[in-house]
């Protein structure tokens, strides 16, 4: 979550690297909520990061879905992290950006209460949903689905943003 999918998208290319993701077992599962990804990625001595999400976006190993809502202001909503750091390569798959929707998943009153109270709002991911939608954070952490699963049919959210924005773009070793 937040700050977290930056250290996430960092251990576990580290994880496949290494050859240590888990043969024959369970395929690996990243999910990020309301991630502030460019906010590092976009440094620019930030190379081992976008290395990373450059490594990660065409794992076939690996399901990634990231999700965050236009209403949280403390994320870079829809901002897929590869697309816009400007390391996207040919053949991309990662990850899927899909919005948690809070205007549509919350209800008029819960929406009204959280809507101002942007610290609150961002750790909504974390929370139950009056009218869960694609996003549910305890049916995908508690359900039979596995995450690859639960959104292999899905489609990115239309309004995403998919555009390369930063001037720094080097996945150059240190």
């Amino acid at each position: 979550h937040s700050s977290g999918a930056h250290l996430a998208v960092s251990v576990l290319a580290d994880l496949i690297r290494a050859g240590e993701a888990p043969a024959g077992g369970p395929r690996l599962a990243l999910l990020t909520l309301g991630q502030v990804v460019p906010m590092l990625s976009f440094l620019p001595e930030a190379h081992r990061l976008r290395a990373d999400l450059q490594y990660l976006s065409t794992r076939r190993e690996l399901a990634w879905v990231d999700v965050s809502a236009p209403g949280d202001g403390c994320a870079f909503a829809l901002c897929d992290p590869v697309a816009v750091s400007g390391v996207a390569p040919e053949g991309k798959i990662w990850p899927l950006v899909i919005s948690a929707a809070f205007t549509r998943t919350l209800s008029e009153a819960r929406w009204a209460e959280l809507r101002w109270r942007f610290f609150r709002l961002h750790f909504q991911y974390l929370c139950a949903f009056d009218r869960p939608g694609d996003y549910d954070y305890f049916r995908i952490t508690a359900g039979p689905m596995t995450l690859a699963d639960r959104f292999a049919n899905r489609a990115a959210s239309q309004s995403r943003i998919d555009v390369p924005v930063s001037k720094y773009t080097s996945v150059r070793a240190a």
